[in-house]
């Protein structure tokens, strides 16, 4: 799962990084409403927590610009502000749900697995699939016959973006700009040999779902005859 955390208190921004990479999620970080809204663009993140009080641009702006856009992803809005009307303009701006601080870090993940769950498929806290579920938190791929096996980072993004976008087709570059970030040199075989790292741990599991190559394009997991 990955998140874009657009605050621009630099302290506050690495306490809540190092919150959200605890409970197994992947974060970039942004410290102004320019770069949130241009991280924004890219489509990569599975939820944006986005403060209302930043430079360049506001969470307000932030927010319709990304609605604007057609872009859907989940937002989760935190700011100093408790008055209603706050509230219902964070709102109306195109957010998900509205955190005031300051908060309990325990409420935080707690909305954040709420809005998980509204746009992807998860049960028991877990990324499911057809036959096989993903505990992200532990990085364990599990299948329905009983079978399970440990997963690396890499191997965990790649399947937990795969099952995100089942009947989707994800290119190399959308994969690679997913699991490797905007700072990041690694190049198209990176993605390739990851791919193959996960179908071996498909294949040891007994799964019935194997991740297809197509060709001159990317990826994309298929079970049985889906």
């Amino acid at each position: 799962m990955k998140i874009l955390l657009a605050e621009d208190e630099k302290r506050m921004n690495r306490a809540l990084s190092e919150l959200f990479r605890q409970e197994g999620y992947d974060v970039d970080s942004v410290f102004n409403g320019g770069d949130a809204a241009y991280a924004i663009e890219s489509g990569i993140y599975d939820i944006i927590v986005l403060d209302v009080m930043m430079p360049e641009k506001n969470g307000y702006e932030v927010a319709k610009s990304a609605r604007a856009a057609g872009v859907k992803t989940p937002i989760l809005m935190l700011t100093a502000k408790s008055e209603l009307d706050d509230k219902v303009e964070g709102l109306d701006s195109g957010a998900d749900d509205y955190l005031t601080k300051p908060f309990m870090p325990r409420e935080l993940l707690a909305r954040l697995r709420a809005l998980t769950r509204r746009n992807l498929p998860i049960e028991d806290g877990n990324l499911r699939y057809e036959d096989i579920s993903l505990d992200v938190k532990n990085a364990v791929l599990k299948c329905d016959n009983g079978e399970s096996v440990r997963l690396g980072e890499k191997e965990l993004r790649l399947l937990e973006y795969l099952i995100a976008n089942k009947g989707r087709v994800l290119t190399r570059e959308q994969i690679a700009l997913k699991i490797w970030g905007y700072e990041s040199e690694a190049e198209y075989n990176n993605v390739e040999v990851y791919a193959s790292f996960a179908r071996k741990k498909l294949a040891f599991v007994r799964s019935k779902c194997e991740i297809k190559a197509i060709r001159g394009i990317g990826y994309e997991l298929r079970c049985g005859n889906v």
